[in-house]
């Protein structure tokens, strides 16, 4: 089928030519296989019948249907695949015209990304206290997720020799680019006692591997056991309604602009591409200043 083969065309190259991570790919594949899907369903065999007003209706449609309708953001990343496979289905020549570069998202609310307090941080960092293998091991994630900003795939995905210089942790971000964060003391800590008294009892029951973070049968620790591990904490620490997966890491940089870190120093440790994505949290500090003005000033209100 035609329409197959120019997905197929472009998976392999975002995955190949682009270096994109495997989740991101997956992602594009099931965006643009239900969009394909429903083109046929429309009688379309081929990308060249595609026609802008259908482009307009496969959004609409995927927005307002009675069963499970996407948010805006969903339909806004639904979009963005279907404008990227049209665009290079055009620089290769299997199209004449991009029927979709003019199909504008869905406006999107600005959605303030939620940080917990420096006291909450400390509470679910608490709650994976204690002596034992499996305690060791999930200090030591919540603290490196905390001091360095990194995304639970990018945490999971580190080997032991990531960790180098005593201090200084190598993440791999979005398209496999790599970043060097600092690791705190605490952090540092943390890790030295996973290391020595956790992993080796952990790593002796599975075949060998790099991974730093290794599960109970040796293997290395997955995505979902990392966010199990996180909402166990946060259940022990009474924050489950706060946490998200990606929670730790709006905190580390709302907290350190809130310390006076410049943005862009706070960019590169988030591996934010633009500086735009990362000016978002400072929106989030300034609510915070304007909400302790409110309470303290004698005239604010």
């Amino acid at each position: 089928m035609p329409l197959a083969r120019d997905l197929d065309l472009y998976l392999r190259h975002v995955s190949i030519e682009r270096g994109l991570a495997t989740n991101t790919v997956a992602a594009y594949r099931r965006d643009l296989g239900g969009y394909i899907e429903w083109l046929g369903a429309q009688g379309v065999s081929e990308a060249s019948e595609v026609s802008k007003q259908q482009v307009s209706e496969y959004v609409r449609e995927l927005g307002t249907r009675e069963e499970t309708p996407l948010t805006a953001s969903s339909l806004a990343r639904v979009l963005s695949s279907v404008r990227g496979w049209h665009r290079f289905l055009l620089e290769e020549g299997r199209l004449e015209t991009d029927v979709a570069r003019e199909v504008k998202p869905p406006k999107l609310a600005s959605r303030l990304p939620k940080a917990l307090s420096v006291d909450q941080v400390t509470a679910l960092l608490d709650a994976v206290s204690g002596d034992d293998v499996q305690a060791l091991r999930d200090r030591a994630l919540l603290e490196l997720l905390y001091a360095t900003g990194a995304r639970v795939s990018e945490a999971v995905s580190l080997n032991v020799d990531d960790v180098f210089d005593e201090d200084i942790v190598r993440l791999r971000g979005k398209g496999n680019k790599e970043r060097i964060v600092p690791l705190g003391r605490f952090a540092r800590d943390a890790l030295d006692a996973y290391l020595v008294r956790a992993r080796p009892v952990f790593s002796v029951r599975g075949a060998a591997t790099p991974a730093l973070f290794v599960g109970i049968r040796g293997q290395r620790v997955s995505r979902q056991n990392a966010w199990l591990i996180i909402r166990a904490a946060a259940e022990r620490a009474d924050l489950v309604a706060h946490v998200s997966p990606h929670t730790l890491r709006h905190s580390f940089a709302t907290h350190l602009l809130q310390g006076g870190a410049d943005v862009r120093v706070v960019q590169e440790l988030l591996g934010h591409s633009s500086v735009a994505t990362t000016q978002i949290y400072t929106m989030v500090t300034a609510d915070t200043l304007r909400d302790m003005y409110t309470t303290a000033h004698p005239r604010a209100r």
